[in-house]
């Protein structure tokens, strides 16, 4: 049986409308997995490049509060050093004062004498010698040869052993001295400073962590107390 031209026409636009609409769904198929896809990975780079921006404030900020707190401690550090360079010079101030008014116990003929017997008799028993030789200010000579007598005579009840001790008339301690005696064994070879300074600077040494705590209280954090 023949067909038409109609019907071979009507079935001609039949399958191509049938076509066209096959073509279609594939189109918008193709358009829906490709959106998909697109947000699939579009999500995925702004999920990544998120974690990476998140990263990198994390180390920023981690790097600001290390920053920070390197900066609180150099402050709280050199804050300290300033406190304690401070407290030094107070310390340092008070001892020079100490050591300017030494010339006032020389100056005590009385107080002085006693004292210098008391130095020149302490010189004796640390040198222990047979013969010492003495050195004083220039202007403490004659004092000097005043009170040996009698600190020699107590090192020989004392000791039982005599002692033959001279001045040194050719050499005198320095003018900045403010009194005092240095005394040496015959060979030379053991001293004794035994001049107001180096009395001072000693007492200095052995009271000075009771002149901070006088002056500044006690340090909490100090584990050992001798």
């Amino acid at each position: 049986m023949t067909l038409s031209d109609d019907k071979v026409k009507n079935q001609i636009q039949h399958m191509i409308a049938f076509i066209e609409q096959e073509a279609n769904e594939k189109v918008e198929e193709i358009i829906t997995k490709a959106e998909e896809e697109f947000n699939i990975e579009k999500s995925s780079i702004v999920n990544t490049q998120r974690v990476k921006i998140m990263e990198f404030y994390q180390k920023k900020q981690k790097q600001t509060e290390l920053n920070k707190k390197i900066q609180t401690s150099n402050l709280l550090n050199n804050a300290r050093l300033k406190v304690l360079k401070a407290r030094e010079d107070h310390i340092k101030n008070i001892l020079d004062e100490t050591q300017r008014k030494l010339l006032s116990i020389s100056n005590n003929a009385a107080q002085y004498k006693k004292l210098l017997e008391g130095l020149i008799s302490q010189g004796l028993f640390q040198l222990l010698e047979d013969k010492v030789e003495i050195k004083c200010r220039k202007c403490d000579v004659a004092l000097v040869e005043e009170i040996l007598p009698t600190s020699v005579n107590g090192f020989k009840k004392l000791t039982g052993k005599a002692v033959s001790a001279t001045i040194n008339k050719s050499s005198f301690l320095s003018s900045e001295c403010t009194g005092g005696v240095e005394m040496t064994s015959h060979d030379g070879k053991i001293r004794v400073i035994n001049t107001l300074e180096s009395r001072l600077e000693l007492i200095s040494q052995q009271v000075f962590p009771e002149l901070k705590e006088m002056l500044f209280g006690v340090n909490m954090n100090r584990k050992f107390r001798d």
